[in-house]
């Protein structure tokens, strides 16, 4: 099996499954689920293969697979798989056929299908893309079926929503796109010939100061845009908000990542000396961001608008630990986007789950549900509390990895960040409060408890929230020695210099 094409296969097995899902009748519409749960679980098996072949303590790309696609132009089928982007792979792998078997669009299935599995060939192929401009394809891929779910299947203000979505995305890759072509052309006289290898550019370009700098911003706004970074995440609780449940958790759990991912695969590794010089921007950023969308979270009266505006806080600790560059810092942000998918994306299934029953998300419109759903509200708690950082669970970990790590290289930022783990547990205890404690009303009295399929649904997201926050070891092995690697790059390429452990505890 070394030289199968798995992540080929990957990447292609929910393009395939798209397309299977649209010829089939739509007269047959359990033929059409079938159809998509059968491919989507195929699809997670094999991201699950390449997690259990994947070998730990193993710095570079593994599972390569390159073949010429435009020789003229120096564009190829590149694609490889480290610790930074294999546990991105897996989640994708795992979400996609839970939120297919588990969420009902009620209309037009069969379209919803086609784009849901079409979305994941996206997002699966933007996460093992070590070719420039393969990556920006397989980022764009991704748009267009986020739009038409949102715009076919989401709420009232859903046409807003996915047009506002749209157009910041687009705007972005727009900087992108000039930048991917910029450095391509500008690393030739280093590589001899037109490439749009990402490693061959990151090891061999020498890109003059000033240079490197404009180039970064190109990718740095794209990513920052996608993440969403303070000030261009006013995109992100529309469409959270309006979406379909399906939608939201997907977005949070892996579209987000592909703005956390991009900084750090395509921005620090390719420009080092440029991240190194724009650190400060970014962690002022991150830290406003973690404040700013944990006091709106709070104001919020809408809970799944709460739960987007929470996102915002969470990428923020994100980003943070990704700009503090150093190794504990940068490995808890990967592990952290890792825990934001798995308790964000818990939490819009529970908060969609609410809505089904009682058509309505107003706070003040819900009271006392734990009073008739006590599982229901276990579930939720257990969920919530993972969002916040408790000890024991996955969201602890990866949160107290990037102040820890940051301290050494971004005191400050971290002082006056740590602030938003204390509202963090102000809005999501105090939300928790006014929604399932107190007296049920009349309306309240008959919300019915969680279902054996509902349960079986949130089960992997339970199972993977605590055994991740006692047993964090297996991600650890897998995600650090890449991280190791990649800052002995920036070492190399600028003049960052890593602190120990022993300088951070001076």
């Amino acid at each position: 099996m070394s030289g199968f094409p798995i992540l080929t296969v990957l990447v292609l097995m929910p393009a395939i499954g798209a397309l299977l899902v649209a010829l089939v009748s739509s007269r047959r519409p359990d033929l059409v689920k079938v159809t998509a749960l059968v491919n989507s679980v195929v699809t997670g098996g094999l991201s699950l293969w390449v997690l259990f072949a994947f070998k730990k303590g193993v710095a570079g790309f593994q599972f390569v697979s390159q073949h010429e696609w435009i020789h003229v132009w120096g564009i190829s089928w590149h694609l490889g798989i480290d610790g930074i982007s294999i546990f991105l792979v897996v989640l994708t792998g795992i979400l996609f056929p839970l939120v297919i078997a588990g969420v009902d669009p009620h209309h037009d299935h069969k379209r919803y299908l086609s784009w849901m599995l079409l979305l994941e060939a996206g997002v699966l192929g933007s996460f093992v893309s070590l070719d420039l401009f393969l990556f920006f394809v397989f980022f764009e891929i991704v748009l267009v079926p986020m739009y038409f779910l949102i715009g076919g299947w989401g709420y009232d203000d859903r046409v807003y929503a996915a047009t506002k979505f749209f157009l910041f995305t687009m705007v972005g890759s727009a900087f992108m796109l000039v930048g991917i072509i910029a450095t391509a052309v500008l690393a030739k006289a280093d590589n001899g010939h037109v490439t749009f290898d990402l490693i061959k550019i990151a090891e061999n370009g020498s890109f003059a100061a000033g240079t490197g700098r404009w180039l970064f911003f190109a990718f740095a706004v794209a990513f920052a845009v996608k993440v969403p970074l303070f000030p261009l995440h006013t995109w992100l609780p529309d469409a959270h908000t309006q979406a379909p449940t399906g939608g939201s958790v997907i977005l949070a759990a892996v579209l987000l990542k592909l703005g956390t991912y991009g900084l750090l695969r395509f921005g620090v590794f390719l420009f080092p000396a440029a991240a190194v010089w724009a650190r400060p921007v970014f962690l002022t950023l991150a830290t406003i961001g973690i404040l700013w969308g944990a006091i709106a979270a709070t104001m919020q009266t809408d809970l799944k608008r709460l739960v987007a505006y929470s996102s915002v806080a969470h990428l923020g600790f994100i980003v943070l630990g990704t700009f503090a560059l150093t190794t504990e810092a940068v490995t808890g942000s990967v592990m952290q986007g890792i825990n934001h998918g798995i308790s964000t994306g818990g939490l819009f299934l529970l908060v969609g789950m609410i809505y089904e029953r009682r058509h309505t998300r107003e706070i003040s419109k819900l009271k006392g549900l734990q009073k008739v759903a006590p599982v229901f509200a276990g579930v939720f708690m257990l969920v919530m509390l993972s969002s916040i950082g408790v000890p024991g669970l996955n969201g602890f970990v990866g949160e107290f990895l990037v102040l820890l790590g940051s301290f050494a290289t971004a005191r400050w930022w971290v002082v006056v960040a740590a602030t938003g783990v204390i509202l963090a547990a102000l809005y999501m205890l105090w939300a928790y409060q006014r929604v399932f404690h107190g007296e049920p009303d009349d309306d309240n009295k008959k919300f019915p408890e969680m279902k054996w399929k509902e349960g079986m649904l949130m089960l992997p997201f339970l199972a993977i929230i605590v055994f991740t926050g006692v047993y964090p070891k297996p991600m650890l092995d897998r995600i650090e020695p890449s991280v190791k690697g990649l800052l002995t790059h920036v070492e190399q390429h600028s003049t960052w210099h890593v602190p120990t452990v022993e300088e951070g505890k001076g």
